[in-house]
């Protein structure tokens, strides 16, 4: 199934402890994936991309009906995925503010910069002196 599909043996079983494939056992005992797992597991892929939790996968999971963002309107399905919408939003705009005020200390300190000003000898733990 890893290389039908790309993704590595260790994540198979993830999704398989997150009750998302369900591999019948050989009398080997090694696992036996069903014709349509490859499309179950380029489901799990897409909507991983999408941000969506293995929680919120496992719940939309038997909703999904093709490899691209194909979802059959299951009850409550696009509340999930607008309530998971809405916190991308909410930190793309957490992170936008966090990057305005970065520019602003920028932007301020730099006006401050004079060729009298020396620098300071102060360095933050993960750097290292210039």
């Amino acid at each position: 199934m890893s290389r039908r599909t790309g993704v590595h043996a260790h994540q198979l079983r993830y999704y398989e402890a997150q009750g998302l494939l369900k591999p019948g056992r050989g009398t080997s005992g090694y696992r036996e994936y069903a014709d349509d797992a490859v499309l179950t597991v380029t489901q799990i892929r897409r909507l991983l991309e999408a941000g969506l939790s293995t929680q919120e996968i496992g719940y939309m999971l038997p909703c999904a009906t093709g490899a691209g963002p194909d979802l059959e309107p299951c009850p409550e399905l696009l509340d999930t995925l607008r309530a998971r919408l809405h916190g991308l939003d909410e930190h793309i705009d957490t992170l936008a503010r966090s990057r305005q005020t970065l520019h602003d200390y920028i932007d301020a300190t730099e006006r401050r910069v004079s060729p009298r000003h020396r620098r300071c000898d102060t360095t933050l733990p993960d750097q290292t002196p210039a």
